[in-house]
C-alpha cells in the first residue's frame, strides 16, 4: 500500500481518562452552508471515500423515480440501516409480498439483527442469520418491488449491467455532482460508489430542500417523519433525528455520518479508523458551528467515559474556533 495515497485526515474527536488524552479518533469533514459553499472543513474532504450505507437515501431516490410508490414508513425502511427489529422485518417482508415476492428474492448477505437489544432478543430465540434480519433488507425489499414494477430481472438485480444499479449510478452521479467512477461491493452485496464528502453533503443538502413532491424531498420527507424505521430505538441517528426538527441524518459503516439542516446545510465526516463510536461527537462542534441550538445536542457529545463504574473521562468532538 502506498502511504502516498492516504488521505490526510486530521483529529475529529479525543477521548481522555482522568488528566490524560487516551485516543484520538482522525478522520475528515465538510460542511455546506445553505448556497452549497464549503464553510467547515477538516482533513482531506476531497479524498474519496465509500459513503457505504450513507448511500441508501439517494438509492431510494432512483428507485421513486423509476416509478416505485411506498408509504412514507416502507419509504423510510428503504432508506434505512434498520436495528432488526420485528417491526423492520415485517415492514421489509410486507414491502416484498405487495410486489408479489417472499423473502427468499432477497440477495443480501444474511445476518443478526444490528441492534445490540434485537440481536440478543433474536439469539435467546434460537434464531439463525437470515436476509430479512440483516440492516439492508428494507433497501433490497425496495429494489426487488421496482424491478418487479418496471419489468426488470429479479435473479440479477445486483449486477453491474442490470437496469437498475445502472440507474442509481445515474442519479447518485447527478444528486453528489460528481463521477461515478471507482465502485466496489457493499457489505449486503450492492454496489457502492467512491465519492468525496463534500459531493456527499451536497446531495443531503438536495434531499432537505428540494420542491415538494420530488423524488428527494419525498425520501427527505419520510426519513425525517419515521426516524424510528431510520435505524431503531436507542440509535443516535433515530435519537438526534428525534431531537432536532427537520433535521435529516443517515449514519454509514467505517464511520460515515451524513447530517441535513432544514435551511439546506450539510456535513459529511469519515472516521480513519472506522470508529462508530466517534461519529456523533465528531459531528456535534459543526452542527453548533452551522447554528443547531446546543440543548438538543448534548447527549451526543462530551461522552462519559468510565472507571470503576464512574465517569472519569469524556469521549468529545474537537470544537471549531
Amino acid at each position: 500500500m502506498n502511504l502516498a495515497h492516504f488521505p490526510a485526515h486530521a483529529p475529529l474527536a479525543v477521548q481522555t481518562r482522568g488528566q490524560l488524552v487516551e485516543s484520538v479518533h482522525y478522520g475528515s469533514l465538510a460542511a455546506l452552508d445553505p448556497h452549497g459553499i464549503t464553510v467547515l472543513t477538516r482533513g482531506e474532504p476531497g479524498a474519496r471515500i465509500y459513503p457505504r450505507s450513507a448511500l441508501k437515501p439517494l438509492f431510494a431516490v432512483a428507485m421513486l423515480r423509476a416509478g416505485l410508490e411506498l408509504p412514507a414508513e416502507q419509504l423510510a425502511l428503504a432508506a434505512a440501516s434498520h436495528s432488526g427489529s420485528a417491526d423492520h422485518q415485517d415492514l421489509a417482508a410486507k414491502i416484498l409480498a405487495e410486489a408479489g415476492l417472499e423473502p427468499a428474492a432477497l440477495r443480501n448477505s444474511t445476518d443478526l439483527p444490528y441492534g445490540t437489544a434485537e440481536r440478543h432478543a433474536w439469539i435467546h430465540a434460537g434464531n439463525a442469520p437470515t436476509q430479512l434480519a440483516q440492516n439492508c433488507s428494507g433497501k433490497h425489499a425496495a429494489m426487488l418491488a421496482t424491478c418487479v414494477l418496471n419489468g426488470w430481472d429479479t435473479e440479477t438485480y445486483l449486477h453491474h449491467d442490470h437496469p437498475l444499479p445502472s440507474l442509481i449510478r445515474a442519479v447518485v452521479a447527478e444528486l453528489t455532482g460528481e463521477d461515478v467512477t471507482i465502485t466496489s461491493t457493499d457489505g449486503c452485496g450492492t454496489e457502492v460508489f467512491a465519492l468525496s464528502l463534500t459531493g456527499m453533503a451536497r446531495a443531503f443538502s438536495t434531499l432537505v430542500t428540494a420542491a415538494e413532491g420530488t423524488a428527494e424531498a419525498r425520501v427527505a420527507d419520510a426519513m425525517r417523519a419515521h426516524p424510528l424505521m431510520v435505524a431503531g430505538a436507542g440509535r443516535d441517528v433515530t435519537a438526534l433525528m428525534e431531537a432536532v426538527p427537520g433535521l435529516l441524518a443517515k449514519d454509514g459503516f467505517e464511520g460515515i455520518q451524513l447530517i441535513a439542516l432544514p435551511d439546506g446545510s450539510a456535513l459529511a465526516l469519515k472516521v480513519s479508523d472506522g470508529s462508530d463510536r466517534a461519529r456523533m461527537p465528531a459531528a456535534v462542534p459543526a452542527l453548533l458551528a452551522l447554528g443547531v441550538a446546543p440543548g438538543p445536542l448534548e447527549p451526543f457529545n462530551n461522552l462519559p467515559v468510565l472507571g470503576g463504574g464512574h465517569p472519569v473521562g469524556t469521549l468529545a468532538g474537537l470544537p471549531f474556533s
